[in-house]
């Protein structure tokens, strides 16, 4: 389906519309990283991996980044043999590991344990060690992969010791991962945790082929990006190692915003409460953030105070309380603003309602349908 009116809004909400010219602009802004640090790019699938998304990003960067064998598995579905393909998890199974192999062209392990219990089932794959330098950036433990007694990665001196002592490892090794950082837009962390895997590995490093630095980094102009090309750059040519940096959300999280519909309004104790047909099914991360989400249609001078809350019989599915310059009233479209990561990857059928469908609007601002469901998805996934 294309809605080809440049003012067009989807015809049936819920409705995901991610925009072609600001997922262009933000690649633009890491290939200037990319120009000036001399480092590669990789976009990673898990922030949204859908098949017409990668078209739109495929230009603009040198793989991809997986998580999981069927993350992989699309990868090489989509995008064939050629982009470079690394993967890391904490959840890397013996029955997968063969495959993945074939798979991918990098493979980080995220613990000693499962380096020494899988590394034989690899043979012409890059082998990577995930490490944790220590650093904690996001402030909610949550989401701080340094976090104490973290799952995610081998402490340097960990990895330091097991080098010393394991002959075979060290000979394997090839590259390093790391993935510390959490929606910044300052270069400071980064420089910081490079420093601290200089300072703790040294010419360990020299020995290297390739280091990930993972993703997170969320430049928003020329400036901010320049600034994180300049600690890349160094230790690149310091080391003689290829750099790679893999996004997600700073490539599609502004990109994508939620289409809704009002199927409801009333007032309960003096408060005007507005019923959508979405809620936190669609978006867990405001469940999970307790956050409300940025809506297009809130109006800071509005004098009208309205709770925009979703649809399923949860009683805590609240999106916040929002002004507008008028009541909201059954048939309004409310938009909820940058939610184009890690929400339809993360969205369930709960109480039964459809997953919002997923539109592309072009730079004239053409919508076309990349992807819809219906109630056969739905039968799918619950009949025997």
């Amino acid at each position: 389906m294309m809605v080809s009116d440049s003012t067009a809004s989807p015809p049936e909400t819920p409705a995901l519309v991610y925009d072609e010219r600001l997922i262009l602009d933000r690649l633009a802004l890491f290939d200037r990283i990319r120009e000036f640090s001399g480092a590669r790019l990789l976009y990673s699938v898990k922030a949204m991996p859908l098949a017409g998304l990668l078209e739109v990003i495929a230009p603009g960067v040198d793989g991809y980044s997986a998580s999981s064998l069927f993350e992989a598995r699309l990868i090489r579905e989509a995008r064939g043999s050629e982009p470079a393909l690394h993967l890391t998890t904490p959840g890397l199974r013996e029955s997968e590991i063969a495959e993945l192999g074939r798979l991918c062209t990098a493979i980080s392990f995220n613990s000693l344990e499962q380096c020494r219990r899988l590394l034989s089932h690899l043979d012409d794959v890059a082998v990577g060690i995930r490490v944790n330098p220590g650093l904690s950036v996001a402030e909610d433990p949550r989401y701080d992969p340094c976090r104490p007694r973290s799952k995610l990665g081998v402490p340097l001196r960990e990895l330091i010791r097991a080098l010393d002592q394991d002959r075979r490892l060290a000979r394997r090794l090839s590259g390093l991962h790391f993935h510390t950082h959490f929606r910044v837009s300052d270069a400071g962390p980064l420089r910081n945790t490079l420093d601290a895997i200089e300072s703790s590995l040294g010419e360990r490093l020299r020995h290297l082929r390739w280091i990930n630095l993972g993703g997170g980094y969320r430049p928003r102009s020329p400036i901010e990006a320049d600034a994180f090309s300049e600690p890349v750059h160094r230790f690149r040519k310091r080391f003689d190692l290829e750099c790679w940096l893999e996004p997600g959300h700073a490539v599609v999280g502004e990109a994508g915003s939620l289409v809704t519909t009002v199927t409801d309004a009333f007032t309960r104790e003096g408060q005007a409460i507005a019923i959508l047909d979405t809620g936190v099914h669609h978006l867990p991360e405001v469940f999970e953030y307790q956050r409300p989400p940025r809506v297009r249609e809130h109006d800071a001078d509005g004098e009208y105070l309205c709770l925009l809350a979703g649809a399923s019989c949860l009683a805590g599915d609240l999106l916040g309380i929002h002004r507008f310059a008028r009541p909201l009233r059954a048939g309004d479209r409310v938009t909820i603003e940058e939610v184009g990561a890690y929400a339809l990857v993360k969205a369930s059928r709960f109480n039964g309602y459809d997953l919002p469908a997923v539109y592309l609007r072009a730079p004239d601002g053409s919508l076309r349908l990349m992807k819809s469901f219906g109630y056969a998805d739905y039968r799918r996934q619950w009949r025997v």
